[in-house]
């Protein structure tokens, strides 16, 4: 009996409401772990060809099960939704011992093609765009006031799909002050990334208020923007010792680095967790053959730091338009990006500003 293409609804239950449907339609106390409900049979089912029908799962059965075969939740929710969709295929267990065994074997085929599908579906997920919201506070410094406030904007641009907010808190406060980092914690929903310098003041700042991760990059208090990637061969000591802090409050570490076969060892080798290839020097490129060779060191390095088992993101000076270079780079599990969201937000709104871009990482 091969299955057909057609729609099938799912309800998760508890075992009080799942019992309701036992007693109801199988006249039976207490609660299962599933009941399908076929719209194809009876004397409408010609109506409903496009309809499998309706399953139904008990949460709390489910995980009694789990516990007791020693797998997980997922998994055992996975068998009985396919115990289910088999059942409004046609399957019956109840009708003969021969068929509770095709059924079983079959529901063993099904989860492990959902297995598959899921493991595919990882390996292909699109990589992530992260916000940096220091220009807003910015803007508001520039007039020492309320607004615009990047706390606000960090919820705005998770609204619209960010997966990651981004904050700067220089030792100057020329923009991210120390209670947009505290409120910032209380209220992003996804993951809060602190740029930072490697002065002690910060360290502490960072270990009290717990960043989902760090990202150590060189600090000069005449730049306008961070203008190149933290040397990381020549102070292999003294981040090592920084990164072992940060790992002892379970926080991780990003190293913020030109895509340079050195750098990008001896930062797996000071034990990061993540680093972040400076993409300025491609950005600022003043012509095709040199964003050409910028772009390939880049690759290279994506490439280099994955081989380590190191994560990889990457930053700085990308917009709407030289992002679409990345297209194919595996690598790279997140896009941090700032100057060009907002200078965008302020012709079409950062929401859509957001959505724009995330639109165009999703095509990479």
């Amino acid at each position: 009996m091969e299955p057909q293409t057609g729609e099938v609804s799912l309800l998760l239950v508890e075992d009080r409401e799942i019992s309701r449907y036992n007693r109801r339609y199988r006249q039976r106390s207490g609660p299962t772990n599933v009941l399908a409900f076929s719209l194809r049979e009876g004397p409408f089912g010609e109506m409903n060809r496009g309809l499998w029908g309706d399953i139904v799962v008990s949460t709390e059965t489910a995980a009694r099960e789990a516990q007791e075969a020693g797998l997980s939740l997922n998994e055992r929710l996975a068998a009985l939704i396919a115990h289910g969709w088999l059942h409004l295929q046609g399957y019956d267990h109840e009708r003969s011992p021969a068929e509770a065994r095709i059924m079983e074997l079959r529901t063993g085929e099904i989860v492990e093609r959902m297995g598959r599908e899921q493991r595919r579906n990882i390996s292909m997920t699109k990589a992530r765009l992260a916000v940096n919201v220091d220009h807003v506070a910015t803007l508001r410094q520039a007039r020492r006031g309320s607004e615009p406030d990047p706390v606000l904007a960090a919820g705005f641009a998770e609204l619209a799909g960010a997966e990651g907010i981004i904050v700067h808190l220089r030792e100057d406060r020329r923009h991210i002050q120390d209670r947009d980092l505290r409120l910032l914690r209380e209220t992003v929903q996804t993951r809060l990334n602190l740029e930072m310098g490697a002065a002690e003041e910060i360290i502490r700042i960072a270990l009290k208020v717990k960043p989902d991760f760090v990202t150590l990059v060189p600090e000069k208090r005449q730049e306008l923007t961070t203008e190149g990637g933290l040397e990381i061969v020549k102070q292999q000591k003294n981040l090592a010792r920084i990164i072992s802090r940060f790992h002892k409050a379970r926080i991780d570490v990003s190293l913020f680095i030109d895509a340079e076969p050195a750098q990008i060892q001896a930062s797996r080798d000071v034990g990061a967790d993540i680093v972040e290839l400076h993409t300025g020097h491609y950005a600022n490129a003043r012509n095709e053959k040199e964003a050409v060779k910028r772009f390939e060191r880049i690759r290279e390095g994506a490439e280099q730091a994955a081989g380590l088992g190191l994560k990889v993101s990457a930053g700085h000076g990308l917009n709407y338009v030289n992002i679409k270079r990345f297209a194919g780079m595996e690598e790279i599990e997140e896009y941090s990006i700032g100057h060009s969201i907002m200078a965008r937000a302020i012709y079409v709104g950062l929401d859509q500003a957001v959505r724009e871009m995330i639109g165009l990482i999703g095509q990479l």
